[in-house]
């Protein structure tokens, strides 16, 4: 269960920095065909904020790949439980505010990592 914990974390890690390339680089361009709730005349007056909101996506990325290099597994733990509860409280925000995607998208495995460290930690 280790193993899955830590996958999933790794995936979500991933997952943030494909969320940084895209609000950061690919604001004007590819966001544009994903986001397609967002009218397409406020994608470059909002390209500054997205590289913003990219860059934060960016530092849960380091955060999570830096606990999977921790060698004590209960300080390993605590900082994959520290920025997973940060991913999902984004992704619960997001879902509330924005989409719902964004909590299914970025919430969601968050939560589900959360589940598999608290498990592994606290129950097994």
């Amino acid at each position: 269960m280790l193993y899955v914990a830590k996958g999933i974390v790794l995936l979500i890690g991933i997952l943030h920095c494909y969320f940084l390339w895209l609000e950061m680089f690919a604001w004007t361009t590819k966001a544009r065909k994903i986001f397609k709730s967002i009218p397409q005349e406020q994608f470059l007056p909002t390209k500054t904020m997205a590289a913003n909101q990219g860059l934060y996506n960016g530092f849960l990325a380091a955060g999570l790949f830096w606990s999977l290099f921790i060698t004590d597994p209960n300080w390993s733990a605590n900082i994959s439980l520290f920025f997973l509860a940060c991913v999902l409280l984004a992704g619960i925000f997001g879902g509330i505010s924005a989409s719902k995607k964004i909590f299914y998208v970025q919430g969601l495995p968050a939560l589900v990592g959360l589940l598999l460290w608290v498990a592994l930690k606290y129950i097994a």
